[in-house]
């Protein structure tokens, strides 16, 4: 069995260190530079993300239907290098502050947020389903997803803390001349990354093994894959959570706390965190197994969310280190799914004698972008109820509503991500036996 060496293993993961400065400013962002850069009433702009998330979704799972159906032809290498600099442009369009206003501006937005979608569908999905063909080992997997992890951490940090500086020194001082600057910035940059990776990618984990005949026979096979499906229900539920978490920070900051700076700077020390966090948890998940890992991620933030729901934190530094110390607990749930996720391939295979990889990646996309969709409606929705108006000073309902969603919607959808857990099939060494047992039967 063919082994890549560790920097052949870092260099791939390095590709999303690219993907992240796109995916962490869209999820940290985007949203408030809708409602409160470019003025759109915050249901109309969690409206447009929400629609906008779920076309993500679905252009993952075709872009995985795709991946399926031609994995013998598509080059991979050259498709993420190529695919790399639409990906910039389409990124730049989305902070392109809109010409008109009203209906126009709205449009303008959608739009551009769609081309982004679509275009980051297209090489991220290939790009996911590479992580199964660069090592056929379940270790070398978690290595890869552990690194691509810290890559992202670090590109959440940069994102979290260059974007109104970067932006504000190369386009102007308004906050949306900000955000588009250093848009400009992270789309060259990723670009020239995707370049190197996609140049030099190699295959050590090559499937000789014919797809599904259909996309039925696919979409059968994964609602057969007991190990997918509990996992991406756990991961549908934990997302939900965690994307309301992240989403209301730089709000509550605004709003509740009197100091938007310190809002950034929470959102680049729970990046710092979770990069001093991942390795911790990749340790950890090494001795008492992923699935295990799970369980314990999601007991600890529910009682971290309780007590804040217990606690009135009333300044910035209290704000700070609870997000701090949720993100280094949530950190754990991402790196869990990553490095599970791989490994559902083998197992469907196993159950229902088809290697379904493109559709895997594919639906999760799916998954996690209809969360996310749902977080946002929930978040823009539950404001724009209790009366929320941007840049103004917001009634106490207001604020209520903000706290108690921070407080209380995570809480309720983490717990049912462990309750989903629990019905997974994977136990510590589970994966290495399956591994094992179909390289039996290919060799006989």
């Amino acid at each position: 069995m063919s082994r890549p060496s560790k920097p052949r293993l870092l260099l791939f993961a390095f590709g999303d260190f690219a993907f992240n400065l796109y995916w962490q400013s869209v999820m940290l962002f985007l949203l408030f530079y809708y409602t409160d850069a470019v003025s759109l009433p915050i249901r109309v702009a969690a409206t447009t993300y929400m629609i906008a998330s779920v076309w993500d979704g679905f252009a993952n799972f075709v872009a995985g239907i795709v991946v399926d159906r031609r994995q013998a032809r598509i080059r991979y290498g050259p498709l993420i290098a190529v695919g790399g600099i639409p990906l910039g442009l389409t990124f730049v369009l989305a902070y392109l502050p809109p010409l008109g206003t009203g209906t126009w501006a709205i449009a303008a937005v959608f739009l551009a947020h769609l081309l982004f979608r679509s275009a980051y569908a297209a090489i991220n999905v290939p790009y996911l389903a590479m992580s199964a063909r660069v090592s056929p080992r379940s270790s070398d997997r978690a290595f890869v997803a552990g690194a691509r992890m810290l890559f992202g951490t670090a590109a959440s940090v940069i994102v979290a803390l260059g974007t109104i500086p970067i932006g504000r020194w190369l386009m102007g001082s308004t906050a949306a001349q900000a955000y588009f600057g250093a848009a400009v910035v992270f789309a060259i940059i990723a670009s020239l990354i995707l370049v190197l990776v996609g140049s030099t990618y190699r295959d050590l984990g090559q499937v000789d093994r014919p797809p599904p005949a259909s996309l039925k026979a696919a979409l059968l096979s994964l609602a057969r894959n007991r190990a997918f499906v509990a996992l991406n229900a756990a991961m549908l539920l934990m997302i939900v959570a965690v994307t309301i978490l992240g989403k209301s920070v730089l709000y509550y900051f605004k709003y509740l706390l009197n100091d938007p700076a310190a809002g950034q700077l929470a959102l680049a020390s729970m990046g710092i965190v979770s990069a001093i966090a991942i390795p911790l948890w990749m340790l950890v998940g090494r001795y008492v197994g992923l699935r295990a890992l799970w369980l314990l991620a999601t007991g600890l933030a529910v009682f971290a969310l309780a007590l804040f729901a217990l606690a009135d934190i009333g300044t910035p530094f209290g704000m700070q280190a609870f997000l701090v110390i949720t993100q280094t607990i949530v950190v754990g749930l991402h790196f869990t799914f990553w490095a599970m996720l791989p490994n559902t391939i083998e197992y469907g295979e196993r159950e229902t004698g088809l290697h379904v990889e493109g559709a895997v990646f594919g639906v999760a996309a799916l998954l996690q972008r209809i969360g996310i969709g749902i977080a946002t409606a929930i978040l823009g929705w539950t404001f724009a109820s209790a009366g929320y108006v941007a840049n103004i000073q917001q009634s106490a309902n207001v604020l209520a509503a903000m706290r108690n969603t921070v407080a209380f919607v995570p809480m309720l959808f983490l717990a049912l991500s462990g309750v989903a857990m629990l019905f997974s099939p994977f136990r510590r060494g589970t994966h290495n036996r399956i591994v094992r047992e179909l390289a039996g039967e290919a060799a006989a």
